[in-house]
């Protein structure tokens, strides 16, 4: 799980316009070399609040050394928040006039996304014809050994790597056997540009992980852009969209959350 996820685990934040993209416009020649796609649109929806999400939320504020959740982070599921607020993107996903919607999506294969797109589908009767596809690039950031370890547990079972964590920043520290978010950003680029090529014309829903998210924007802004150390979270249930023309995709709004202000527990 990526320490971005911190910054998100409250509740829905409100809608943001897109922050500077890192190296356009600051003495780099402002020249664009973003990089082709022939997408129309493309939509990236963060997953809704996940267990783990909740329990690494109540030890952060605990100060609890413990692991809180077992297993494998890619069975983490929904809670009972997430289910509400990915039903709430079916209001979202049927908002759209026709014809300006995805027309295809793809999916990380871990449960909580699939979980967030089941829920969205099964409220919106328009998708349900909507082809979709799971891509293993889209999984969440790998943290190897320290797999399910929230910011507490970490420090407290291995000091050096904490300090090593925030001497480096997220974008660049990778736990033993896992990835950086550079690293994330490595599987991202390819299949962008597979998609790009293989879904020319279409309008993607992308339904994983705020790394993939930062990741994707990062990836999108092009050659010259800056590491992404200083963007808004990625919010639980948000949608970050870019607009293509054909030949380039162009960042409209980032981590957008107004969908989820009615959002109401059953």
């Amino acid at each position: 799980m990526s320490a971005s996820r911190r910054d998100a685990l409250g509740g829905p934040e409100g809608s943001r316009p897109p922050a500077p993209v890192p190296g356009r416009g600051d003495g780099h020649g402002g020249e664009d070399l973003s990089p082709p796609s022939a997408l129309t649109a493309l939509w990236a929806v963060r997953h809704g609040q996940s267990a783990a999400n909740v329990a690494f939320a109540q030890a952060e504020r605990t100060g609890s050394p413990d692991l809180p959740v077992a297993g494998r982070d890619s069975d983490v599921p929904l809670s009972t928040l997430g289910r509400a607020q990915a039903r709430a993107l079916a209001g979202w996903l049927v908002g759209h006039a026709p014809h300006a919607g995805p027309d295809l999506v793809v999916c990380s294969p871990y449960l909580r996304a699939r979980q967030t797109w089941e829920a969205m589908a099964a409220h919106a009767a328009s998708s349900t014809e909507m082809p979709v596809l799971v891509d293993e690039r889209l999984r969440d950031r790998e943290m190897g050994v320290f797999e399910l370890h929230p910011p507490g547990a970490l420090l407290a079972r291995a000091p050096e790597e904490a300090a090593r964590r925030a001497l480096l920043g997220e974008w660049s520290y990778r736990p033993p056997g896992g990835e950086a978010i550079a690293d994330v950003a490595l599987r991202v680029r390819a299949f962008t540009v597979e998609l790009g090529r293989a879904a020319a014309g279409r309008r993607v829903l992308v339904v994983a992980h705020d790394a993939v998210v930062i990741a994707l924007r990062q990836v999108l802004a092009g050659i010259g852009a800056g590491v992404p150390r200083d963007l808004p979270p990625v919010p639980n249930a948000s949608v970050t969209h870019w607009r293509g023309d054909g030949r380039r995709l162009r960042l409209v709004h980032w981590g957008r959350t107004a969908h989820l202000d009615d959002v109401i527990l059953p």
